[in-house]
């Protein structure tokens, strides 16, 4: 578990339980007494207001009210909160729309600068659309975690992604592609991408990518993708 994860599950589990000693923090995260001590501190730079009580019955409490005052969150992290947000709106799922955006609006704000850049030009090659009612379902799996911080580097840095994909009928290729966009058609996400040995562009299904590699000694132009009419940007959806 790395530093962030153990400050992530120190802060879950005083929320959760109220009230935790030194032992059972290291327990639950798997560290040291020291390690627990040293993340306390930290935790309290970053804004955390913890109260430490001695003798039987005491140990750390969480203010309730206290929260982060710096934001912490990647460009990924907030990416994919902001994507799911956009995917069930698109498939008219999503109830509490005005105060999923609010919430968004304000994790926005509190975004560094660089990061906040970061995001936008990530937004900006995301599209959505309607999936075809004739699209078969059958074969969908759970997508690659390591695809979204795989994505955000290609895109970002305009280099090369090489990946294995597997196709409808189970065979297995590897690919190295340029990442030229991505699109969601609830329930299925899309990676489109310039295939320099096909010399066009291609549609891979991200449920089929597994072991995503950026090529970091390459680089690529952006190309303009001829999305069918009823596929909008990411911003057009949430005007």
């Amino acid at each position: 578990m790395n530093v962030r994860q153990r400050h992530d599950t120190i802060v879950r589990t005083l929320r959760r339980n109220g009230t935790a000693t030194v032992d059972q923090l290291a327990g639950e995260v798997g560290a040291s007494r020291r390690t627990i001590l040293r993340d306390i501190c930290a935790l309290r730079d970053d804004g955390f207001v913890i109260y430490s009580e001695s003798g039987p019955g005491g140990g750390l409490q969480l203010d309730p009210q206290s929260m982060q005052t710096s934001a912490r969150l990647s460009v990924a992290e907030v990416f994919a909160l902001l994507i799911s947000v956009a995917a069930m709106r698109a498939a008219q799922n999503l109830p509490f729309s005005d105060l999923a955006d609010t919430g968004l609006a304000k994790i926005e704000r509190a975004l560094p600068s660089d990061k906040l850049r970061d995001l936008r030009r990530f937004l900006d090659c995301l599209h959505i659309g309607q999936l075809s009612p004739q699209q078969d379902l059958s074969d969908m799996r759970p997508i690659d975690p390591a695809l979204l911080p795989a994505f955000e580097t290609a895109f970002l840095e305009q280099i090369c992604l090489e990946f294995s994909y597997r196709d409808a009928k189970g065979a297995k290729t590897k690919r190295n592609v340029e990442p030229q966009a991505m699109l969601i058609l609830q329930p299925l996400w899309y990676l489109v991408a310039w295939d320099p040995m096909r010399d066009g562009f291609r549609h891979f299904r991200m449920d089929r990518i597994s072991d995503p590699v950026c090529i970091h000694d390459t680089s690529f132009r952006r190309r303009h993708v001829p999305f069918e009419k009823d596929v909008s940007p990411y911003r057009d959806v949430v005007r």
